[in-house]
């Protein structure tokens, strides 16, 4: 009986986070300055989830803020996504064997 209670609420709250733009934004937003704040939601969000999870993920700080380095480094020369992913995993698991 709870579980269904739960995912009822889950569905309710997925749904009107999904309605209410639509209900209250009908019209384009011409506003600059609301266009430019709603541009960089998305990743602020992502940010938010992403660093707290990043630096709990590994035993120590170092290791963590060593991958993070290393990530931030290549992706910013344009590097693929996978070599990014790959010398920032590679980077947390060698800086792990000096600590």
């Amino acid at each position: 009986m709870k579980l269904a209670v739960y995912i009822i609420v889950m569905a309710g709250v997925t749904y009107l986070i999904r309605m209410v733009p639509f209900v209250f934004f009908r019209q384009k937003i011409k506003s600059q300055y609301f266009r430019s704040f709603l541009y960089y939601v998305p990743y602020a969000v992502l940010s938010a989830m992403t660093i707290p999870a990043i630096f709990y993920s590994t035993g120590s700080y170092i290791t963590a803020a060593v991958g993070t380095v290393a990530a931030v480094a290549l992706a910013y020369f344009g590097l693929p996504l996978i070599v990014v992913a790959l010398a920032a995993a590679a980077g947390t698991y060698i800086t792990g064997f000096f600590l």
